[in-house]
């Protein structure tokens, strides 16, 4: 791990081999429910929430490049969590990292 990885509080969740290319996986890190999408090989890791409503945008879409919340359409970049519509809305993101044994680590400190 690097300097900046020893000083972020990871919190594993799981294995790479369960989150396939295009694929969105909700899990708990610390209390905390995080969304996992694998965008190419990239994870990312966001608030399992919709800033509108706060609706758990798992229950929504991933169509490898966008998340669409179920409740009111609203649609993210998945690579960058900035709003397509509306424009002005972001989701909270976490730092992530799939370490050498392939567990995925979230830091939500």
């Amino acid at each position: 791990m690097s300097t900046a990885s020893a000083t972020m509080q990871w919190s594993e969740t799981i294995h790479i081999d369960d989150l396939w290319e295009g694929d969105m996986a909700p899990v708990e890190a610390d209390g905390v429910k995080v969304l996992l999408v694998n965008i190419d090989g990239e994870v990312k890791a966001y608030q399992n929430r919709c800033p509108h409503q706060a609706w758990a945008l798992d229950e929504g879409d991933f169509d490898g490049e966008s998340l669409t919340c179920l409740r009111h359409m609203w649609t993210f970049d998945a690579a960058s969590g900035k709003g397509i519509n509306p424009d002005d809305s972001c989701l909270n993101g976490y730092p992530c990292e799939v370490g050498d044994d392939g567990i995925i680590r979230v830091d939500v400190s």
